[in-house]
């Protein structure tokens, strides 16, 4: 099987890096550049920047610090915050991106994830599907999580990869930054409906928390963000505890 990739996530809001709880009480985690470095040098498998204001705010995710960014680090990196064009994918990718993340965008005009998996390959299409259980159903949100939509999880999952999305970011909205861990069932339902990477996000707070999302989904990476900022899990650490519990992980 494929090594599991651990990844880093870092939300932005006006140039800084923020952690919350289920998507609100915002607070500041460090800059985003420093931070990046230091992750990249632990030896994350990947990194995450998303804009977490753009598209609420109805702008572009920053170009500048992307570049800043991918000058300092050599892993790959993905991108996200309102990007709902074609020339919007163009600009993140020549500032160094290696992925793009749609979400909104996506819901919106299902047929951009076509459009960019056509012109740039669904290698660098991630799709993120922000979801929430209401009333026994996991539902689809957009805009910073703010607003469901008639979509449930697993079926959108299903329709982005028929689009040519060629990775999934799936959080969950009722476990991010709790630290309770990743939502094993709508991960293991999507993981399974789907042939592309999911990667699980939303809950992380032990390690142990991560070999359960491994073990009991088919879930390709995790993703964390705020004990990862704060310094409660190191990365080398993490990946030793996950390589003894005989996960395949790349050392």
């Amino acid at each position: 099987m494929l090594k599991r990739r651990i990844i880093p996530c870092l939300d932005i809001k006006d140039g800084r890096t923020v952690k919350g709880i289920n998507f609100i009480n915002l607070r500041d985690a460090g800059d985003p550049v420093e931070l990046a470095k230091e992750y990249a040098r632990q030896g994350a498998d990947e990194l995450v920047f998303l804009d977490i204001t753009a598209t609420i705010e109805n702008r572009k995710a920053l170009a500048g610090l992307v570049e800043r960014i991918a000058a300092e680090i050599n892993i790959p990196f993905t991108v996200g915050g309102g990007i709902d064009t074609i020339e919007d994918v163009s600009i993140l990718l020549k500032a160094g991106a290696d992925k793009v993340t749609v979400n909104s965008s996506a819901v919106k005009r299902p047929e951009l994830i076509s459009e960019m998996a056509g012109e740039f390959g669904s290698q660098c299409v991630v799709v993120a599907i922000d979801t929430k259980l209401i009333d026994g159903e996991w539902i689809v949100f957009v805009n910073g999580g703010r607003t469901p939509v008639e979509y449930k999880t697993a079926a959108w999952a299903r329709r982005v990869e028929e689009l040519g999305a060629g990775e999934i970011l799936l959080t969950s909205m009722n476990n991010d930054g709790t630290r309770s861990g990743f939502s094993i069932d709508i991960t293991g339902e999507v993981s399974r409906s789907i042939n592309i990477p999911v990667i699980a996000s939303g809950g992380a707070g032990t390690m142990e928390h991560f070999s359960e999302v491994f073990f009991n989904t088919a879930c390709s990476a995790a993703l964390a963000a705020s004990i990862f900022h704060f310094g409660e899990i190191t990365i080398p650490d993490l990946k030793k505890y996950l390589h003894k519990e005989n996960i395949s992980v790349r050392l």
